[in-house]
């Protein structure tokens, strides 16, 4: 009996020593909107400092709402270097930019802003002479980014980050967690979701939520899906919007090539993949590409995986699970 007995000594050993995970919840204001983070870790250590100290100097770098920043003082042609986390969400942009062919275009502020969908800038009596104006500065073929330095063709060029930096955070705090040896966690900042592990509440994958678009301002879910070391960013073409008098809706996504609003079908675009800048950035470029230019690109871009929610001809809800996105 005495084997018997050591090997159930030794096991109780094992699990003895095994560390208790402990969950932890922080959630707050930040970029506009909100955030919320969950993680399990050895000590119920709360980050909040580091988390604020983090979205700081996020804020301080790529803030248009931030009269102090490195991105307002280069769109009032101010000299300033700029710091890694711009060169980050640049060059990213700079490549999104390319391989969308410019639907990914975040020069395109100063026209959105024009449109009164912008932090500042509203143009009043907006008309087709001062959109072709203002045209004349969009395009990020025309900034460059030299001795950490941007270098803009021309003065009015208003830059404006606001579509990729959300998702940038949360890869920024998720891979502080990392650091932090937390291998069980899920980091949303307006929606933007990057996880990692598994919820060990209910030892399953995290569960995300992709909304219905409702018009009335109602909140709903259109499907609920499993997470486990991805990111997803989601964006909405359902909450700002114009009605013209014919009754075509126009999101407030303005088309990089002629400043006008987009006339879209799309509501909602979903995008997965393993980072949460570029499934950000995305998910922006989709609303501007439509459906048929979309799935020709994922053609050649398996590593996202792409849910989309659009109006039929008949005003109907319709859905389109691309590159494997989870049915449920």
């Amino acid at each position: 009996m005495k084997p018997i007995f050591l090997l159930l000594s030794l096991a109780l050993l094992v699990v003895s020593c095994e560390p208790t995970l402990k969950n932890t919840k922080i959630s707050g204001p930040v970029f506009g909107t909100s955030y919320g983070i969950t993680y399990y870790s050895e000590s119920k250590k709360d980050y909040q400092k580091e988390f604020d100290s983090l979205f700081s100097a996020i804020n301080k770098s790529l803030s248009t709402y931030k009269e102090d920043s490195e991105i307002s003082k280069i769109n009032r042609n101010e000299a300033t270097e700029v710091d890694d986390h711009f060169k980050t969400v640049f060059n990213t942009s700079k490549q999104i930019f390319e391989e969308t062919e410019g639907a990914f275009d975040p020069t395109i502020g100063a026209v959105v802003n024009a449109w009164n969908f912008g932090p500042k800038g509203k143009v009043v009596g907006l008309d087709e002479l001062k959109i072709d104006s203002l045209m004349t500065s969009v395009g990020f073929d025309k900034v460059t980014l030299a001795d950490d330095r941007i270098i803009k063709e021309n003065p009015i060029t208003f830059l404006d980050f606001n579509a990729i930096a959300k998702g940038y955070g949360v890869d920024v705090v998720s891979k502080y967690l990392e650091t932090q040896n937390i291998d069980n966690y899920i980091v949303e900042i307006g929606g933007e979701i990057r996880s990692k592990g598994i919820n060990m509440e209910t030892q399953k994958p995290w569960k995300v939520g992709v909304e219905k678009p409702n018009f009335d301002g109602t909140q709903s879910l259109m499907k609920v899906i499993d997470m486990e070391d991805e990111a997803m960013a989601t964006s909405g073409t359902y909450r700002k919007y114009s009605i013209d008098e014919d009754g075509n809706r126009y999101s407030h996504i303005i088309d990089s090539k002629t400043g006008y609003p987009s006339k879209t079908n799309l509501l909602s675009i979903s995008v997965i993949t393993d980072n949460c800048m570029y499934a950000d950035a995305y998910a922006t470029a989709f609303k501007a590409m439509g459906i048929e230019k979309v799935k020709q690109f994922l053609k050649t871009h398996p590593e996202l995986k792409v849910f989309l929610i659009f109006e039929n001809e008949n005003k109907e809800l319709e859905i389109l699970n691309l590159n494997g996105f989870p049915e449920n």
